[in-house]
């Protein structure tokens, strides 16, 4: 438990900036995720439409901390390879 007076508040802050990260994490999850339902349905234009919109909400979330820059350029990558395997 938190006694100090500076302890307390980083309880505080903590508290705050996990419910935004948990927002910004689940906005770009239902990005990515119309992403993989766009590869899924083999529809190459929407697939290419919805990673274009991924791709700056993915970079937002590294700027923002709540992913690393490796994990995001890896998730790009592999969704651009998929989406460009689509015939």
């Amino acid at each position: 438990m938190a006694n100090s007076p500076q302890s307390k508040k980083r309880a505080r802050q903590n508290e705050r900036r996990f419910t935004v990260n948990k927002a910004r994490r689940s906005r770009i999850r239902t990005y990515l995720r119309k992403v993989e339902e766009a590869i899924l349905s083999g529809d190459k234009d929407a697939a290419q439409s919805a990673l274009r919109a991924a791709q700056p909400e993915l970079m937002r979330g590294v700027t923002k901390g709540v992913f690393h820059k490796n994990t995001a350029s890896r998730k790009v990558s592999r969704l651009s390879a998929r989406v460009k395997a689509i015939g």
